[in-house]
């Protein structure tokens, strides 16, 4: 078959690899009709993510066709539509059982990696890494799938890939981000990164009782979306370079209620620091960006949240920890429990309050991937979101 494989820092390459079969009697095999390109996949592509071996095949946001199933799959057949999680869970361990997803302990055979980094294994991921597992993605033309009979959700007819595709990833991710707000009636909510979960957060805010939501981003297109869709009052950062200050003056002198940092270890920004984080990062000398999230810890009111759906890869420089405990900060975090969010988030899209596929600007064939990868890194022709279809 044909798949998107990492062969270096800034090189995809469409290869001939073989078909995946089941190794497990959980496993599935679906043939892929839509997949998609992650702002986390530029996480791999500009080499920020170790771990990565020549020849992994990329791919986290993944749908299609049921082909072939274990014998311990019980609830799909052959035919199937599916939507299929980016994150893997057994369903039996003390972590799945409480709805944990992402913290699954049974489902990254490569533990040690992720233990040995982070003192304890989180779920295993599709194609990210060997950290997360080394299982192969799904920008291929098919994929294997761990633990079936708990992971892909069935999609009804009437519904098209692009109004679903994006359950596996992104829209529980920006939601998720959104819930970990606790919002209130009245409350303002500030989201840093207009990208594809920007844009979902912002959406999700709304959903659940938002009065106000506050866009930061840079980039002309992300934030007209961000205004034009998801209703957002926007701040540009490099027209406003105070944005601190900017949302004081907003909000009253208050501040927002809470803040998302949904842009993650490559941030970009205008202050001193942010030109450091990118050296020392450049130059493997750190592992992360921060200069969205110091900003999110600053802005927040007193007693506020700061959520953190953004991607970490490691030890954070110049974090303002004494600002966070001063003002009395609830962090929330983490890689999203998709399995959680399925069911209600395919619900909403059926009722018609959300139509996840608004975020898309550009459609490409699985062989126009490279050159998709080099649009979306360097958001080139007003590029949001890719989907690639094999």
């Amino acid at each position: 078959m044909r798949a998107v494989c990492w062969n270096g820092i800034h090189k995809v390459r469409v290869e001939n690899v073989p078909d995946p079969e089941i190794i497990n009697p959980r496993d599935a095999i679906i043939k892929i009709t839509s997949t998609a390109i992650c702002g986390s996949d530029l996480h791999l592509y500009d080499g920020y993510i170790p771990a990565m071996k020549k020849g992994d095949i990329l791919g986290h946001e993944f749908m299609g066709e049921v082909v072939d199933v274990g014998k311990g799959v019980e609830n799909l057949k052959k035919g199937d539509r599916v939507v299929v999680p980016f994150t893997i869970a057994c369903g039996r361990c003390y972590f799945c059982q409480k709805s944990l997803w992402s913290l699954c302990d049974n489902s990254n055979p490569d533990a040690w990696i992720a233990e040995g980094m982070y003192g304890f294994t989180g779920s295993g991921l599709f194609g990210y890494s060997h950290i997360y597992g080394g299982y192969a993605g799904g920008q291929a033309e098919y994929a294997r799938v761990p633990f079936a009979d708990v992971g892909p959700i069935k999609i009804p007819d009437g519904l098209a890939d692009e109004q679903v595709l994006f359950i596996s990833d992104i829209f529980p991710t920006g939601y998720m981000a959104a819930e970990n707000c606790d919002i209130q009636p009245g409350d303002t909510i500030a989201v840093w990164g207009c990208g594809p979960v920007g844009q979902f957060a912002i959406k999700s805010a709304y959903l659940l009782g938002a009065e106000r939501v506050i866009a930061i981003d840079y980039v002309p297109e992300r934030l007209r979306m961000a205004q034009e869709q998801g209703r957002a009052e926007v701040i540009n950062y490099e027209e406003d370079r105070d944005v601190i200050e900017v949302l004081k003056e907003m909000t009253g002198g208050r501040g927002p209620d809470a803040c998302i940092d949904a842009a993650g270890m490559e941030a970009h920004g205008t202050s001193i620091l942010s030109v450091i984080d990118e050296v020392k990062q450049k130059t493997y000398l750190s592992t992360d960006r921060p200069i969205a999230l110091r900003e999110a810890i600053q802005a927040c009111r007193k007693g506020g949240t700061v959520s953190v759906p953004g991607v970490y890869g490691g030890f954070l420089d110049k974090f303002p920890f004494g600002a966070a405990f001063a003002k009395g900060l609830t962090f929330r975090m983490g890689q999203t429990h998709v399995h959680r969010y399925l069911r209600p988030l395919l619900e909403r899209i059926e009722r018609g309050e959300i139509d996840p596929s608004f975020v898309i600007t550009h459609r490409l064939s699985l062989d126009d991937a490279p050159r998709g990868y080099d649009i979306f890194k360097h958001k080139e022709d007003g590029c949001i979101k890719i989907v690639l279809k094999p």
